[in-house]
């Protein structure tokens, strides 16, 4: 990761800056002599390329083994379902690709559908990477590559024509491209206090019926508080308030109050800052259950947590707590220098994210790493699927100008943007590889199929 130096405040030394800045740009765009801008376009699989459902497979070692099925009967609906469910396989295929030595934190699994609304600290509706189980540092391309990736596949499942798709996926890098050329001429701080906020997204919206959908998305997700989700997530059994059981997806494992728990709940205040403690330790913990989401994190240890403010009712607070193994890119980058995988995770999080969780935070339990969050905070995935083509453009610009803020916070946009220059030679490029490589996710994805019906995996289709 780069550690460019702020610019210093003392008279006569901001022209310096700005010297500086022309400097890092113009090293930026030096580097295409070594990693042109067009070979970026280059996807071919490697002979030796491993079998993809070996590598899913080898993930599913340490997961839930009655939950599996689950994972591979969601993966089996679509391509982009099969995507979103195997960064592994995308991963050990991106470790092959050229790239240009620029260095950013990675979300690591950056697909249309890892990007959402939920609150900010200040209860405002922000848009923003919301996944980051896979984040680590390494080469910026892999984000972009498997964000144009997703658009082709999403395009291609949602009927549009090849034209409208490759529209799209160049839209979307010209996004990427043109915000981070802005966010190259930013100061540092006003990179990182850079957000959008819905208001941003209806401005960004064309025409009055794209913004009405907007303006009903965001009024859907306001609602989604702890106080709406409450009584669908609780009950009252013999007096006392339970988490209602759901199987397969929600259901009861283990006692709350044990004392693996408690040793549970003091790391975790401990990962948080003094005045966020006070907050949580308001709340008394009632009930814990296994609740199954996503696609890629079926099968791993993941939990929900009831707590209550007070003895009325009146007050509820839902917890997620999810286990943080390994990045899938760290065989190919290193490992992470953090041990703790769920503080990996909460301080990808924090590096990426314009605003973050408040009770964000890691902890450990019988051996394995977790980060701790609050479930359903005013948040919103965008239905992909049921997108139109203005619309779905829209948004696959969005995402980019969003991926874009989140590498300049951790990154040197200005080197970033000399490589990419002001033409769309990148953004042609990434598009021929969005297209070959969603033709390798379609191939894949049909070997999952065949694997199914082989009874290789066993798929579990329905929940």
């Amino acid at each position: 990761m780069t550690t460019t130096t702020p610019p210093s405040t003392v008279p006569g030394e901001w022209d310096r800056s700005l010297s500086a800045r022309a400097e890092r740009y113009t090293a930026g765009k030096a580097l295409r002599a070594r990693v042109p801008r067009t070979s970026h376009a280059e996807w071919a699989p490697d002979p030796e390329r491993p079998d993809p459902i070996s590598l899913l497979e080898e993930s599913n070692s340490t997961r839930l083994e009655h939950l599996v099925p689950i994972r591979y009967g969601r993966m089996a609906m679509s391509p982009f379902a099969f995507l979103r469910g195997s960064a592994a396989v995308m991963a050990s295929d991106l470790a092959k690709t050229p790239v240009s030595g620029i260095q950013a934190q990675l979300c690591g699994d950056a697909h249309l559908s890892n990007f959402g609304v939920y609150a900010s600290p200040e209860r405002r509706q922000v848009f923003d990477v919301n996944d980051f189980d896979e984040t680590l540092v390494g080469p910026w391309e892999w984000d972009v590559k498997r964000l144009a990736t997703s658009v082709i596949v999403a395009g291609r499942q949602n009927g549009f024509t090849a034209q409208v798709s490759r529209r799209a996926v160049v839209r979307c890098m010209q996004s990427y491209r043109e915000r981070m050329q802005q966010f190259a001429l930013m100061h540092h701080l006003d990179v990182w206090y850079f957000h959008i906020e819905v208001e941003t997204m209806l401005a960004m919206a064309r025409g009055k019926e794209l913004q009405n959908r907007v303006e009903r998305a965001s009024a859907r997700a306001s609602k989604r508080t702890r106080i709406e989700t409450f009584p669908k997530l609780a009950e009252i059994v013999n007096g006392q308030y339970r988490i209602k059981d759901e199987p397969p997806l929600i259901y009861h494992v283990s006692p709350l109050d044990t004392e693996a728990s408690r040793a549970f709940v003091l790391e975790y205040l401990a990962s948080l800052p003094d005045e966020r403690r006070i907050i949580i330790m308001r709340y008394h913990a009632l009930d814990i259950a296994q609740k199954v989401v996503g696609v890629g994190s079926v099968g791993t240890h993941c939990f929900i947590v009831l707590a209550l403010g007070g003895a009325e009712g009146d007050d509820p607070l839902f917890m997620q707590v999810k286990e943080a193994e390994a990045s899938v890119l760290e065989p190919y980058l290193g490992a992470s220098p953090y041990q703790h995988h769920g503080e990996r995770v909460v301080i990808g999080q924090r590096l990426m994210q314009a605003a973050s969780d408040i009770l964000l935070g890691w902890s450990t339990l019988n051996g394995r790493d977790y980060y701790v969050r609050q479930l359903r905070d005013m948040k919103l995935s965008a239905e992909v699927e049921a997108m139109v083509p203005v619309e779905f453009t829209a948004y696959v610009g969005l995402c980019a100008a969003t991926l874009a803020r989140a590498h300049a916070r951790t990154s040197d946009p200005a080197q970033i943007s000399g490589y990419l220059g002001n033409k769309d030679t990148f953004d042609q490029a990434i598009a021929d590889f969005a297209e070959a490589y969603a033709d390798q996710t379609e191939r894949d994805h049909a070997a999952l199929l065949a694997a199914i019906k082989e009874g290789r995996v066993q798929a579990q289709t329905g929940v």
